[in-house]
């Protein structure tokens, strides 16, 4: 073989040589970009199973959305009532009712009268104190319990001659929420509870230190609770409007701002259920808060046809 057919060869295995490494970088280059639109192809069909998965969201969405224009909301009374089945033990609801069956309401049952108060001395004692001691039914003790009093209540409730009235002052006052609303809903929340555990009624009842009683309440209410066999009674009261006119709230059923403290009169046995110092972060006034959990246990609710209950405006002058 010729020297120049020799070259010849080495230059076309040369090139075939080349055309080898060029077509290797060729795949390696193909393969690459198949690998990336395969990935990007994943990408996509990963995409479009969340988009159909939101639709179906939505679809889902736009169907409950119907439905509940179709549907009433949730009346407050069942709201009311799955927060208290929350709150209230079922062992309690039992509890409740063998202690009714152990003791039966007496023909003449004692009556406590809590009322909590807070440097109204003056409010307290010409005008709550004595629509309690002039009840035409005297079979009552009455205490009241300062939240941490500091003006002259001790000295001014001393001066009351009447063995039915006891007073104890907390030795500090409560603490509250700085929010006046949420302060409202709670305020006089340890008085309260004090005067509750003194208590030693076979019914028991409330007066804000403000207000005041009509004269035969106590009366009233013993007769049409023992003869109904009650555990808790509610009336409707007089209300005094920024004018200062009297306006009669009815109170026709036992629920949400139809009720309110000095307005109830129950059975010794929900001294259990205490008020919750903690009712404002619910949006409830604590005596709601309390009455509701009270409902839960099912006792004789009935409500006494006649306002009992003066409810005076609250005036600053007047808070000393």
């Amino acid at each position: 073989m010729s020297v120049r057919t020799k070259l010849q060869r080495l230059t076309r295995l040369r090139r075939l040589a080349w055309l080898e490494e060029r077509i290797a970088a060729t795949q390696l280059v193909v393969d690459r970009r198949i690998a990336e639109i395969e990935a990007r192809l994943t990408a996509l069909d990963s995409r479009i199973l969340c988009l159909e998965q939101d639709l179906q969201g939505v679809h889902k969405a736009l169907s409950v959305l119907s439905e509940l224009r179709n549907t009433p909301l949730v009346p407050r009374s069942e709201f009311d009532l799955f927060k208290s089945s929350l709150e209230v033990p079922r062992a309690m609801v039992e509890e409740f009712q063998e202690w009714k069956a152990r003791n039966p309401i007496p023909d003449r049952p004692f009556v406590s009268v809590c009322i909590p108060t807070y440097n109204r001395s003056k409010l307290l004692t010409e005008r709550s104190i004595p629509s309690v001691l002039r009840q035409t039914y005297n079979h009552l003790e009455l205490i009241v319990v300062g939240d941490g009093c500091t003006d002259e209540t001790e000295e001014s409730v001393a001066r009351i001659e009447d063995p039915r009235l006891r007073f104890v002052n907390l030795p500090t006052r409560g603490v509250y929420p700085s929010d006046p609303l949420r302060r409202w809903m709670v305020a006089g929340t340890p008085a309260v509870n004090r005067a509750l555990e003194l208590a030693q009624g076979d019914y028991i009842t409330h007066l804000d230190d403000d207000d005041e009683y009509l004269p035969e309440r106590l009366k009233k209410l013993v007769e049409f609770a023992t003869s109904q066999a009650c555990d808790f009674v509610w009336h409707p009261f007089w209300w005094e409007d920024e004018s200062g006119n009297w306006i009669l709230s009815e109170c026709p059923e036992m629920v949400y701002a139809q009720v309110t403290t000095s307005s109830v009169f129950y059975r010794a046995w929900f001294k259990k259920i205490e008020w919750d110092a903690n009712a404002h972060l619910l949006g409830e006034p604590g005596d709601w808060n309390r009455f509701r959990r009270i409902k839960y246990l099912n006792p004789v609710a009935r409500r006494f046809p006649e306002p009992l209950l003066r409810h005076y405006r609250e005036r600053q002058q007047m808070q000393k």
